[in-house]
């Protein structure tokens, strides 16, 4: 798959002046477009589209000081519609406009190219198993609430802080399902899986019952979860796992992350700053996938 990955990257290279079709790129990765999105996200820290737009600023700039064309064939060329367009998202990248910067010489910020490389990981064992499950519904509360992919959530945390107590009761007693009790269930993510970018966020339980008065259903298709297990620190713990799914289990085993909600089960120390986690993800298996060792950037 690392090597599919990298031919993927020498495609965004050689048309970074043109628009770059990520549907294109999944066919060269030999995965989906989606499962694309979340391993690239994963494994560089970015999504796929800001790498793409800094790549892009980064040759331009070069362009830029070099002094050879115009710059708003420059900004034509790298799929900005008007110099103004163009200015902007280069100060935002560069910290200069592009006509300051070929007057002054300015330094200027580069992206680099990404390459992925195997290295050898998987010092420690992830507890997961796989499971096929008939179509299921949440029923709970929910928030739209930003993403966050390290330290609390603050959005999150108000809005569960703003349940009353008597209605995560009365939601506890309709959970019929595994997994059992309340869960937190994110959906409806960017594909872009940007920080900040804004999700659905449920409070909730997996059930057969109907809804109670003033709570959302979601309806969830039939299909195959994987299920990982972690213990620890509350949230770094659980972060840590979404991030070693992305970078480790994914580029080890024969399946990749479909569309569909993530679900979350935890259970919370007296003091609450330890946490046993039961995840949930959404996955489809790929046939004819080769075992690669864990991926990281170079």
């Amino acid at each position: 798959m690392l090597e599919r990955l990298n031919q993927a990257m020498d495609h965004i290279e050689a048309h970074l002046d043109e628009t770059i079709d990520v549907a294109e790129l999944a066919r060269i990765a030999a995965t989906s477009e989606y499962h694309l999105r979340r391993m690239f996200s994963a494994l560089a820290g970015t999504p796929l589209s800001e790498y793409v737009r800094r790549r892009r600023l980064t040759v331009a700039g070069a362009e830029v000081l070099a002094a050879r064309e115009p710059l708003l064939e420059i900004a034509v060329r790298y799929g900005y519609g008007s110099g103004e367009a163009f200015a902007r998202a280069f100060r935002a990248m560069h910290g200069v406009g592009p006509g300051e910067a070929r007057r002054t010489g300015a330094a200027l910020v580069s992206q680099s190219r990404l390459t992925f490389r195997l290295t050898v990981e998987g010092s420690s064992s992830m507890r997961y198993r796989v499971v096929d499950r008939p179509a299921f519904t949440v029923v709970g509360l929910k928030a739209r609430v930003p993403l966050v992919h390290a330290g609390p959530n603050q959005a999150i945390i108000d809005f569960v802080r703003g349940i009353e107590p008597r209605t995560l009761e009365r939601l506890e007693k309709l959970s019929d399902q595994e997994p059992r009790g309340i869960v937190a269930v994110c959906d409806d993510l960017d594909p872009s899986r940007a920080e900040g970018t804004e999700l659905d966020y449920y409070q909730g339980v997996i059930t057969s019952a109907d809804a109670l008065d003033g709570t959302t259903v979601l309806s969830v298709p039939a299909g195959s979860w994987a299920v990982f297990t972690v213990s620890g620190p509350v949230p770094q713990a659980i972060q840590n796992l979404w991030r070693d799914v992305f970078t480790e289990w994914f580029p080890s085993n024969p399946y990749r992350s479909r569309p569909g909600p993530e679900i979350l089960h935890t259970r919370l120390s007296p003091d609450k700053t330890e946490a046993d986690a039961e995840l949930w993800l959404p996955v489809e298996r790929e046939e004819g996938r080769r075992y690669e060792p864990s991926a990281r950037t170079a």
